[in-house]
């Protein structure tokens, strides 16, 4: 689930986005302030439009909104008084992690990418990368799926060219670092970084 908020851009309105649905399937409905983006087939909801976001909260930031249980439970009352019962399921926890490249090999259908497999302290990720200095034995930044770049980019679970990635190896550019360097390559850190923490500029 990710909070995106743009009063300049869309106006004084919070989009709560839950779920990827086909555009051609997609309707709403509207009760007060709030509208539901669901499926017209499945009745699953893509996400909710908080109108007239101000008069219930102070927003300071611009573009992607940081998810804590304090903010999750007052979206939470805002969808009750406006008549959805709907329970925001939430996963709160870190998205840009340390990451740890175990293996790395050809992609078999792409000569610029690589198939990495990364310890990211919970589980094990498989990713696709082209990044030209990527290699097994790298502490790296992993962008998993759920995270929001800079860029406003949402990562996903994807396909690239027929082999299955969830997540992404960042670079110091695509992190929006200071000084970050213009060449393709990935951030590779130090070692002195805990695989699975939560990736923290120093």
């Amino acid at each position: 689930m990710n909070l995106f908020y743009n009063q300049e851009g869309i106006g004084d309105t919070l989009i709560l986005a839950i779920k990827d649905i086909n555009v051609e399937e997609r309707t709403s409905e509207r009760k007060g302030n709030v509208a539901r983006v669901f499926d017209r087939e499945t009745n699953e909801t893509a996400g909710y439009n908080i109108f007239d976001a101000s008069s219930y909260m102070t927003i300071t930031e611009n573009g992607s909104v940081e998810l804590t249980e304090e903010l999750v439970g007052k979206l939470q009352r805002i969808l009750e008084e406006n008549g959805f019962n709907e329970k925001l399921e939430v996963d709160l926890s870190p998205k840009f992690v340390v990451g740890f490249v175990q293996e790395k090999e050809k992609h078999p259908n792409a000569d610029k990418l690589n198939i990495c497999k990364v310890d990211v302290g919970t589980e094990t990720l498989q990713i696709v990368c082209g990044a030209p200095n990527v290699d097994a034995g790298q502490k790296v930044v992993v962008a998993k799926v759920g995270a929001v770049m800079p860029s406003g980019l949402v990562i996903k679970d994807a396909e690239l060219r027929g082999v299955p990635s969830s997540g992404m190896i960042c670079s110091a550019r695509e992190l929006a670092l200071p000084d970050a360097p213009q060449e393709k390559g990935i951030l590779v850190l130090t070692d002195d970084y805990v695989v699975g923490n939560e990736f923290v500029q120093r």
